[in-house]
């Protein structure tokens, strides 16, 4: 039945298709004419197309190659100007070299400056290097005297200390195989003497300004008592006691009461007279305690 229906419509399709064969024919010619007209200009378009596509990539293909021959130009063009530039370079420095050692510095006149000065160094070391050993060894020779002196200063002030024929001193023990140095210096030297202070001296020398000027006047009006030494006594006899007497008055007239003071002095462990009138008359060093205001705290707290 399909199928009969099926048939039926191509019948009637292909009546209708020879009825309108004649038009189909037409519309076919013209449209074929028409499509003869448009072939050039369509040809036309498509040459220009693609000589328009291909004119672009041949042109990227150009710019492709320019760039990278325009790298690699440059990188050789670099190369060739560094080459360049380190030859001139080389030139120049040998040249400048050259003539500065020949027209500016002599290398062999500043080879024997160097040389010379190095001389000079060392003689200039050697010299300091004296120099110092010399001043060694004249600190060392000062502080040896410095050192001597004042043992020697400490022996005559304890040369009460010598031991004597019935008595060893302190330093001259027995149980010692053999004295000691200060004992041996004792020994060799002459005792310390007190010399009496003169008045010129205690009063315009460099004194205590604590001191008051009246204290020094007195003490200058009035001098200490002297220590009373043993002063042998002529013998009351002719001849022979004025003779001694005659011989004393010469000595003392001769030398001087002074002078015969100090030869007839005792010995002893006794200091100078100016520091014992320094120690006496110094001034008054208060404690904390009374230099301090009894309103102290009081006064720092009201001035924090």
């Amino acid at each position: 039945m399909e199928t009969r229906i099926h048939s039926r419509g191509n019948m009637a399709s292909f009546v209708r298709l020879r009825y309108q064969f004649r038009q189909i024919k037409e519309e076919f010619f013209t449209r074929n004419r028409i499509a003869e007209d448009n072939r050039y200009k369509e040809n036309l378009a498509a040459i220009q197309i693609q000589s328009w596509f291909r004119g672009c990539q041949v042109r990227a293909y150009f710019r492709h190659l320019h760039r990278n021959a325009t790298i690699v130009q440059r990188m050789w063009r670099g190369y060739t100007a560094r080459a360049c530039f380190r030859q001139m370079m080389t030139i120049q420095q040998r040249w400048r070299g050259y003539y500065v050692r020949k027209y500016i510095h002599n290398y062999h006149a500043r080879q024997q400056y160097l040389e010379g000065l190095a001389r000079k160094n060392e003689q200039v070391r050697r010299d300091l290097e004296e120099f110092d050993e010399l001043q060694r060894r004249v600190r060392e020779h000062s502080n040896m005297e410095r050192d001597e002196q004042e043992k020697q200063d400490q022996a005559q002030r304890m040369h009460y200390l010598l031991s004597t024929y019935q008595c060893p001193g302190v330093f001259n023990s027995p149980i010692r195989g053999q004295p000691h140095e200060m004992e041996l210096r004792m020994r060799s030297i002459r005792p310390l003497l007190i010399k009496a202070v003169p008045q010129k001296k205690l009063l315009k020398g460099n004194h205590d300004p604590s001191i008051p000027v009246a204290s020094l006047n007195l003490c200058a009006t009035q001098p200490l008592p002297p220590i009373p030494s043993k002063i042998p006594q002529p013998l009351p006899m002719g001849g022979v006691g004025k003779k001694r007497r005659k011989g004393n008055d010469l000595i003392s007239q001769s030398c001087g009461s002074s002078a015969m003071h100090e030869i007839m002095q005792l010995q002893g462990p006794f200091r100078k007279a100016a520091e014992v009138h320094q120690q006496r008359y110094r001034p008054l060093e208060p404690t904390l305690r009374v230099a301090t205001s009894i309103t102290a705290l009081e006064d720092a707290r009201k001035e924090l």
